[in-house]
């Protein structure tokens, strides 16, 4: 009797044991593909500055996705600081700021750049046109 009380404990066990495997495997995929989506992903961040190399809080900072023409902006803050999150790495940016009637000139953000976190300064010091 005890055998077949032996058995079936182990086979009452056998869909538990199934069960939490699966889960696992479940888990570990789903971090793996977590994983290769931030592969993919990037920031920029940086510092506007006048002419005079000052901070400039306030100002307007523009970056224009090159494919879908999408322009996303962000506004400086006290530090004169812009961060830009889940940025394609395939995907061409245009970035520029203007403050007061003054731009900066256009810089670009490449997909053959590989850093994932990328600082991209800019300097507003030209007359808009």
């Amino acid at each position: 009797m005890r055998t077949m009380s032996g058995l079936s404990k182990i086979n009452r066990l056998i869909p538990v044991v199934l069960l939490a495997g699966a889960l696992l495997a479940g888990t570990a995929f789903a971090q793996k593909k977590d994983k290769n989506k931030d592969s993919s992903i990037r920031t920029l961040q940086g510092l506007v500055t006048d002419a005079a190399d000052n901070p400039i809080a306030g100002a307007i900072v523009q970056l224009e996705n090159t494919k879908t023409l999408q322009v996303r902006s962000f506004i400086t803050k006290e530090k004169g600081d812009y961060f830009f999150s889940d940025l394609s790495t395939d995907v061409d940016y245009r970035l520029h700021a203007e403050n007061h009637g003054m731009t900066s000139s256009t810089k670009v953000l490449s997909s053959f750049d590989s850093r994932k976190a990328a600082t991209m300064n800019l300097k507003v010091d030209q007359q808009m046109k």
